[in-house]
């Protein structure tokens, strides 16, 4: 199956743009960023170039100056300089909305992500939190705040940030549910990474872009909190700051009524300039995001190159070429007992799958055939560990390779999935990720399970595109998925597959989206690696003819549990329950064909005029 990105180095794969230069490049190829960031440096960083006034300084001489070449924006009402308190006044202003941000942020983006991914409990416990705090009115908070510890600017907008961080959490919490069902996601599952990389580089991609535009937002409402507390006279005296000169401004208010012009300009500049800038970051990031990503390093160093477990032989050949299934139950590659699959619901818990019991040996292809809500892809899921977490699995048994898998744990199921157990979805657009290219989904577990370095990776993946039947693999490796067909994109989900050499290939419907053409190249394709590598394959479809063509043994399903299973020769020749008869009887194989039109019938025009020799017919 497909999976996410790499993590390769970036000069070896042509997929990346560079990270921060490319961005940084193209926030200064926009005139508004460079236009808002200009405007924020100069109200924070440049105050003591732009002036030599000393903010904190008062002389009565100049109390309400008028403006003048010593003091360009006029005296206040105790004579210090305006200009200088606008300038400097930035920086008190800027660092505490900078700052209520930062806890906001570092409080509620870890919640939600933690919170949309996993759900249960902490879902619950922080969902409720949250509503609490945004129930508290921020205000009182703040002035109780002020009024306890005294009147220090930060530490209110601190607190301030702790009750901004539920509307952060909740963005963030609704963004990732939105996001973690997506198929790609259940790609990088199922490929063995591991939560932590699913959601930095996943979940984390579609999550920035409105993270930025809130965050811009919360920037100009800090500002404008920070200010009015200031106004309010609960700041600190000692340090200049917008809201302080409102304070004196609104003080001098019918003596000079434009000292509230430029502190109130320069709010509104501000808080216009990070909406603005917010936009603009996050328009860059979506171009960089087009461009391709940096791929990490991940772990230091190279891993060595695991030893591939010895594969055994197996006696058991196509059913269908008139060999017997002779293979003693040591060479069961995949033994499944009594799986049983329940999901909640209004009316109680449903069972989907019922007891079913399945086994797999080397080098067989097993069909799992059935009509659609038989519970073919729940088993499927169920074997991978891919169920919902609110979905309720219980097996008998259930052994891979000598492996009781029902008592491993996520993470020890990452070692097996992508490695020995590989995947391959019906959908092949939904699982590649559109913000990544081919190559670099590919590669990515190609140096997560083979160890591989990322020249020996690429070389890999361009060999594997090329096995499957790709005429340009450079081309396709270097491409988005919305640059390639349906066809070639199951072909690159197969290489995916087979690139860390599995000893069982799940294929669920891996032929439903394509043409009749493509269907079969595919199903050859498949046979052909499967008999390549002696690997086991379990084929889940609902049409007969695939089974026919690539199958060895088949078990019917009917209502989720297993009504038969048989050999595909004997299967066809004699089926013994009655839903396997009616399958059968319901393709169009073998079928007698439809009477002739009967005299006077005519055909429809809209039928007609459309014939194997290009001539309207008339009456029969």
């Amino acid at each position: 199956m497909t999976l996410p990105q790499p993590e390769e180095a970036a000069h070896t794969i042509a997929v990346a743009t560079p990270g921060r230069a490319g961005l940084l490049r193209r926030l200064l190829r926009s005139p508004v960023a460079v236009t808002c960031l200009v405007l924020l440096a100069l109200a924070s960083l440049f105050a003591p170039l732009l002036t030599g006034q000393d903010p904190a300084h008062t002389s009565l001489t100049d109390s309400l100056a008028p403006m003048s070449g010593q003091h360009p924006l006029g005296g206040d009402g105790v004579g210090r300089d305006v200009l200088a308190r606008l300038l400097y006044g930035g920086r008190t202003s800027l660092l505490g909305a900078l700052l209520a941000v930062a806890v906001a942020l570092a409080i509620g983006v870890p919640a939600g992500l933690v919170a949309g991914y996993y759900r249960k409990w902490f879902d619950a416990v922080s969902s409720w939190l949250s509503n609490l705090l945004m129930a508290v009115p921020a205000i009182i908070v703040l002035l109780v705040v002020m009024s306890a510890v005294g009147q220090n600017t930060y530490l209110a907008m601190a607190v301030f940030g702790v009750l901004m961080s539920p509307g952060v959490f909740r963005l963030i919490r609704a963004s990732v549910i939105s996001v973690r069902e997506e198929l790609y996601v259940d790609a990088a599952r199922v490929s063995g990474l591991t939560d932590p990389r699913i959601i930095r580089r996943h979940i984390l991609p579609v999550v920035q872009a409105p993270t930025i535009i809130q965050a811009a937002q919360m920037l100009g409402l800090g500002i404008v909190i920070q200010s009015g507390l200031e106004f309010l006279g609960l700041g600190s005296a000692s340090q200049a700051s917008w809201g302080s000169m409102l304070n004196d401004a609104f003080a001098n208010i019918y003596t000079k009524p434009v000292l509230m012009v430029w502190p109130g300009v320069a709010l509104a500049v501000t808080v216009a300039a990070f909406g603005l800038l917010g936009n603009a970051v996050r328009d860059a990031l979506a171009g960089s995001a087009v461009g391709g990503r940096r791929p990490s390093r991940g772990a230091a160093g190279r891993r060595p190159v695991a030893a591939k477990k010895a594969r055994h032989t197996t006696s058991v050949t196509s059913a269908m070429n008139g060999m017997s299934e002779t293979a003693d139950a040591d060479d069961a590659l995949l033994v499944l007992e009594d799986l049983t699959v329940t999901h909640p619901t209004a009316e109680g818990d449903k069972a989907v799958v019922d007891g079913v019991s399945l086994k797999v040996r080397r080098g067989e292809v097993l069909g799992l055939v059935g009509e659609s809500g038989s519970g073919k892809s729940q088993t499927a899921f169920a074997l991978l560990g891919l169920l919902p977490r609110e979905a309720q699995v219980s097996t008998g048994r259930l052994v891979f390779d000598g492996t009781e898998l029902g008592r491993l744990g996520r993470a020890d199921m990452n070692r097996y999935r992508g490695r020995r157990i590989a995947y391959v979805p019906q959908e092949p657009m939904s699982n590649l990720d559109p913000s990544f290219r081919i190559g670099a989904q590919l590669v990515e577990p190609v140096r997560r399970h083979l160890g591989l370095s990322a020249s020996e990776a690429r070389a890999k993946t361009l060999g594997l595109l090329e096995r499957v039947g790709i005429a340009d693999p450079k081309r396709v490796f270097n491409a988005y998925p919305h640059q390639i067909s349906g066809g070639m994109a199951q072909r690159v989900l197969i290489a995916g597959a087979v690139s860390c050499e599995p000893d069982l290939l799940i294929a669920d419907e891996p032929t439903t989206a394509l043409d009749v053409t493509v269907q079969a190249e595919v199903l050859d394709l498949v046979r052909s690696l499967q008999r390549e590598r002696n690997m086991g394959v379990i084929l889940v479809t609902h049409d007969f003819g695939v089974v026919a063509d690539i199958c060895d043994r088949v078990s019917v399903m009917q209502t989720g549990a297993v009504v038969e299973s048989a050999p595909v020769a004997q299967l066809f020749a004699a089926p013994q329950h009655p839903y396997t008869r009616m399958l059968l009887s319901s393709t169009l194989e073998d079928a007698e064909p439809r009477a002739a039109l009967s005299p006077g019938h005519t055909v429809p025009a809209s039928v007609a005029g459309i014939t194997n020799t290009g001539r309207q017919e008339g009456p029969a």
